[in-house]
């Protein structure tokens, strides 16, 4: 069995000082083999405490812009013969500024990112994804759609979170680990 963490939206320095102080040992203790880290890092520091635990896989977000814009925006990586894309979800500028727009009139809806994460990863059987802070494991079209939601900045709905990827004998699974409030 391969185990990945899943992180999104650490938003350090901007949001909060630190990385919470439960995700490390979450990842420690279930043994992760990698980390997908799927956006709005905000500083090489958080790569280089999260590669203590295992090897990171990172892209940039709307957030990493100055210090890691050498991240790529996707990536497809394979782990256990399944393919899993990363990305962090805010596509280009003009889809950014769209999506502003229609979250403020309709509010969120995973349904306007699908479009977007089905044309950058076809071939994915699994997508990892953060941008929206929302905690969420579906399957849609045969594809498992992961949103580890923010593990820095909890929502009114939702604590800080993060994700593991299980994936097993060519079967793949979520699960969303909730991390206490420091509020």
């Amino acid at each position: 069995m391969t185990l990945v963490g899943l992180i999104a939206d650490t938003h350090i320095p901007d949001r909060v000082a630190a990385l919470h102080p439960d995700i490390l040992p979450v990842f420690r203790d279930a043994r992760v083999s990698a980390i997908l880290h799927a956006g709005d890092v905000s500083i090489p520091q958080v790569l280089s405490q999260l590669g203590q635990i295992a090897p990171v896989y990172a892209v940039r977000g709307n957030r990493d812009i100055y210090r890691l814009r050498h991240l790529p925006m996707s990536c497809l990586l394979n782990f256990g013969g399944v393919p899993v894309g990363l990305v962090h979800g805010q596509g280009n500028l003009w889809f950014y500024l769209y999506e502003k727009v229609k979250i403020f009139i309709v509010g969120y809806r995973l349904e306007f990112y699908l479009p977007f994460l089905f044309r950058t990863f076809p071939q994915a059987q699994a997508i990892v994804f953060g941008h929206s802070h929302m905690p969420m494991i579906r399957w849609v079209q045969d594809k498992l759609i992961i949103n580890p939601g923010s593990a820095s900045c909890p929502t009114e709905e939702h604590l800080p979170s993060v994700g593991l990827l299980r994936i097993e004998a060519g079967e793949i699974s979520g699960e969303l680990v909730w991390l206490r409030n420091k509020k």
